[in-house]
């Protein structure tokens, strides 16, 4: 069982590293362009979008990117059966 428990305490490491880099990534983008900085996000909660962003356009490209891994994930869901 010491190979699970390694297993898991790499894979915690490595996604906290990567919010981290995220994070300061998010930071010095906003640092170095303050005034001319948009954001948009995408949270799936299981097959359903949420999307938003600071501008119509990165909005809408998240929107796009949400309802592609919908479609994704319901052709993949229903070969699988």
């Amino acid at each position: 069982m010491r190979a699970s428990e390694d297993f898991l305490r790499v894979g915690a490491t490595v996604t906290f590293v990567g919010f981290i880099i995220v994070l300061l990534g998010i930071a010095l983008t906003m640092l170095q362009h303050p005034a001319s900085t948009q954001m948009g996000g995408l949270i799936m909660l299981g097959p359903i979008p949420i999307v938003f962003g600071s501008a119509p356009e990165i909005t809408t490209n998240m929107l796009g990117l949400g309802l592609l891994i919908t479609i994704l994930y319901l052709f993949l869901w229903k070969t699988k059966r």
